[in-house]
């Protein structure tokens, strides 16, 4: 039988207790003693004890090893005792699906600790994140674990967000693109990849948490929306989890046009739509648009919410009581329940025989060493070189360096909020449970003499700590002045979920700290570990150079002090822009010209480093830009090449990024916008011809009736090394009718690179 042939047979068959029973979780934490799982409910809020939770079955297991440090083969052992629990307790002995967050890696005790996703972004390299997520997905199964909350495809669009750091970037080909390919990555390990967060949450007023989401339906649909489809169709995910978003007054976890009428009927997800953590229970608490939890969980279902997540609550007796009472229709559970049951039959989890361990529990390892050796790659592509005047970087084998600020010796300040040690919360008795070298201890096994003071801390007003630190810089040839953040929840960093700003000057006295030691005259090099892009205007002008990490994780400290020293070529491109001022609202460089700097008014947006900004240790030289037909089908491709040369002494990689611009149409369109991008490795003197086929569809975008649309028309196709430095411009012009296109359009300018092609070769 087929896995919906499997679930059309069962459901008949079992009470409505049973069957909501499949559309809940349970939170629960494992047992360190590997006996079992015991629930936290003083930790996690209210829910039944562990029997009554089980006893009619139960649809998912949240976070057995995200919730306390356990030993990873102490949790598997205890997760699969669980299971044995859960399957004996029940008529039907169907067992849990299992999930965990895997932002940063698989968020448990002693697993390896990948970069936060903003460094995604910065790679520029899907290839390279689809390994790194495959790599996750089998650590997790062998675990026991069947469904990853991961990846987050919001675009940022508020800076001051705090959950900016779980974003991808600014521009939504490249959170589509890498988006997809993390997807792939856990799907082909086996886990159900959840695309975070359908829609509209990162659009938020202020840049808030959780705040009411402005926007019309154009800006929705062009701009956050395709990643979502991206990761959908060229990743094949298999879960979404809902916004806690209100979008013009409606919760998306109450909005049936998203969660159905888009999402299941136009685009035809047949996946589950997981509930972001409570956000049931907040239609009433929150939202006000439900009077109790039955009228949620009513709200809920209709919109299309199959599964209440984390743990048992409005899914739980209020569903049961408004089924009973004729306010909800058991229609909607049996719709939501046989979604369910086709996912769990699909992972075997129906199957006679079926066991919880695909393997000994004993070979449970999560943070080998193809672990780091991914984290440490991943880090190295990531950091991103700003700027470099008077070729201060890398360091002279010869400078007396000194290391300053408060993020530089110290391991967290390389943590996104999602990895375990940020996420969890201190543990002191257990410790992180991995290696996490610092800056300083990194740059001192490359820097003979390294020199050190920590100026002040991230965010406390306390100055003391200057006067040792401009000493410091004073008596030294060059300072690396380490600043930043500190990731967390909900007020416990400068950056993580409910850690926003109010603005983007760097956290507590740190930018008087840098004031304070450029005032010396010696050369900075100023290094940011953080999770959202700060001001770097005018006041950091005197700085020689400016590195970037977006908390590049478990082995970051080493990829910064690689670079530093020039034992890595720096290859990162920014996925956000850095504003150069701190106060201005921030705007990402998706604008129409009304957007962007203006006579008409006295704000000026643009930033100091744009977006796909980055420099290298090498040159590269681009020539030979061409394209293959200036008359370009409304329904055709063309072909756009270019050739990019080395040209100095060491190893390197390029990014070319294509972008589009449209002078004239419709809607007010954003001077530019990325469709295409390659990351072209080249060794000293090699060449390579990177052809893009760029489909007429990746011109489209929400004409004025609110359908997606190819206009004809004049454009340009742009080849650059950032959204603001073009190489080449190619001018073209879309020819025929207008053409309106839908979810089954093609997504994506493929890239081919051909390397040292013949000479003169156009």
């Amino acid at each position: 039988m087929s896995p919906a042939e499997r679930a059309d047979a069962l459901i008949p068959l079992m009470t409505l207790e049973e069957k909501i029973a499949q559309l809940v979780g349970v939170w629960v934490g494992a047992d360190a003693s590997g006996g079992g799982v015991a629930p936290h409910q003083t930790d996690m809020g209210t829910g039944p004890e562990w029997d009554d939770a089980i006893r009619q079955g139960l649809g998912q297991l949240t976070r057995p090893f995200g919730t306390a440090p356990v030993d990873p083969v102490a949790g598997a052992r205890s997760l699969a005792a669980s299971q044995a629990e859960i399957v004996r307790a029940s008529r039907f002995g169907i067992p849990a699906q299992v999930h965990e967050e895997c932002l940063t890696g698989f968020a448990a005790w002693r697993a390896t600790v990948y970069p936060a996703p903003l460094s995604w972004g910065a790679s520029f390299d899907p290839e390279l994140l689809e390994q790194v997520a495959g790599q996750i997905g089998r650590s997790m199964r062998r675990a026991g674990i069947h469904q990853g909350l991961a990846p987050v495809v919001d675009v940022t669009r508020d800076y001051r967000w705090g959950r900016t750091e779980e974003t991808i970037g600014e521009d939504p080909y490249l959170v589509g693109t890498l988006g997809a390919a993390y997807v792939r990555g856990l799907e082909g390990a086996g886990l159900v990849a959840t695309l975070k967060h359908f829609a509209g949450y990162s659009n938020s007023r202020g840049g808030r948490n959780l705040a009411p989401v402005a926007m019309g339906r154009r800006e929705l649909a062009d701009v956050l929306l395709p990643p979502f489809e991206m990761a959908l169709r060229l990743g094949g995910a298999r879960s979404v989890m809902n916004s806690y978003a209100e979008i013009d007054g409606v919760p998306v976890a109450a909005d049936e046009s998203i969660l159905t009428g888009l999402l299941r009927d136009e685009w035809g997800f047949e996946g589950t739509v997981v509930a972001d953590y409570f956000s049931v229970r907040f239609l009433e608490r929150l939202h006000g648009v439900a009077g109790d939890g039955g009228q949620a969980a009513g709200l809920a279902l209709r919109a299309g919410i199959d599964v209440e997540l984390p743990t048992v609550d409005t899914f739980g007796a209020p569903l049961v009581d408004a089924v009973k009472a004729g306010s909800v229709d058991e229609a909607l559970i049996d719709r939501a329940l046989r979604r369910v049951l086709v996912q769990k039959a699909e992972q075997g989890l129906l199957d006679e025989g079926w066991q919880p361990l695909p393997g000994p529990a004993e070979d449970v390892r999560l943070d080998d060493e193809q672990s780091q050796e991914l984290a440490l790659r991943l880090a190295r592509e990531a950091i991103v070189l700003l700027r470099n005047d008077d070729a201060v970087l890398p360091l002279s084998p010869a400078a007396k360096v000194a290391l300053i600020g408060p993020v530089a010796d110290d391991p967290m300040a390389m943590l996104g909020c999602y990895a375990f040690p940020n996420h969890v919360g201190p543990h002191p008795e257990q410790g992180l449970g991995l290696d996490l070298p610092t800056l300083r201890e990194s740059l001192a096994e490359l820097v003979p003499g390294l020199a050190y003071a920590e100026g002040c801390t991230i965010t406390g007003a306390e100055t003391g700590g200057f006067a040792e630190a401009v000493e410091l810089a004073g008596s030294s040839d060059v300072v690396v002045l380490a600043v930043g953040d500190r990731a967390g929840l909900f007020g416990r960093g400068t950056s993580g979920e409910g850690c926003d700003a109010t603005d983007l000057r760097l956290p507590g006295v740190q930018a008087d700290l840098v004031q304070a030691v450029l005032a010396t005259g010696t050369p900075v090099v100023l290094v940011l570990l953080a999770g959202r892009p700060y001001a770097l205007g005018d006041e950091v002008a005197a700085a020689k150079a400016v590195l970037f990490g977006f908390f590049p994780g478990q082995r970051g400290g080493q990829a910064l002090a690689e670079v530093l020293t020039g034992a890595v070529n720096p290859t990162g491109r920014l996925p956000v822009g850095v504003p150069r001022d701190a106060g201005g609202l921030p705007a990402t460089y998706l604008a129409p010209p009304l957007g962007r700097r203006s006579d008409v008014s006295s704000v000026d947006p643009t930033p100091a480093y744009p977006f796909g900004h980055g420099l290298s240790y090498t040159v590269c030289e681009w020539s030979d830009a061409s394209v293959s037909d200036a008359e370009w089908a409304v329904d055709g491709e063309v072909t756009v090449q270019v050739t990019v040369r080395n040209a100095g002494t060491r190893a390197g990689a390029e990014v070319v990024q294509l972008y589009l611009h449209d002078p004239v149409a419709q809607t007010t369109r954003p001077v530019v916008r990325l469709i295409g991008f390659a990351r072209v490795p080249l060794e000293a003197g090699e060449s390579a011809r990177v052809t893009f086929t760029v489909p007429a569809d990746v011109t489209s975008f929400t004409g004025v009736n609110g359908r997606r649309i190819v206009e004809p028309g004049d454009v340009e196709l742009r080849l650059g090394r950032s959204c603001a430095d073009a190489v080449a411009t190619l001018p073209l012009r879309l020819t025929g009718s207008e053409r309106e296109v839908g979810h089954e359009r093609r997504l994506q300018a493929p890239a081919h690179i051909d390397r040292n092609p013949p000479e003169g070769r156009g």
